[in-house]
C-alpha cells in the first residue's frame, strides 16, 4: 500500500456538502471521494499535457497543416456525414 500524506484544502461550503452527500450515497468516506477525483483530474490533465507537448514538438519539426486545407477537409467530412444522415 502506498504511503499517504495529509494536506489541507480550502473550498466552498457547497462543494463540501456535495462531497459529503456523494460519500454518504456511495457509502464511502469524503477522503475516498476526494482521492478518486484527484486521480481522475491528474490522469486527464497528464494526458492533455502530453498531447500538447507532442503537438508543440511536431510544430517545431515543421509538421504543420495549412489552416485552409484543414478547414476544407473538415467541411468535406461534415458534408459527407450530412449526406449519410439524409
Amino acid at each position: 500500500m502506498a504511503t499517504t500524506e495529509a494536506f489541507t484544502v480550502r473550498t466552498e461550503a457547497d462543494i463540501v456538502h456535495q462531497l459529503d452527500h456523494m460519500a454518504e450515497s456511495l457509502d464511502r468516506s469524503r477522503n475516498y471521494i476526494v482521492n478518486q477525483a484527484l486521480r481522475e483530474y491528474l490522469k486527464t490533465h497528464a494526458w492533455q499535457l502530453e498531447k500538447i507537448a507532442q503537438g508543440i514538438a511536431a510544430a517545431d519539426r515543421g509538421e504543420l497543416v495549412n489552416h485552409d486545407d484543414m478547414m476544407r477537409e473538415l467541411e468535406e467530412l461534415i458534408d459527407e456525414k450530412a449526406k449519410n444522415h439524409a
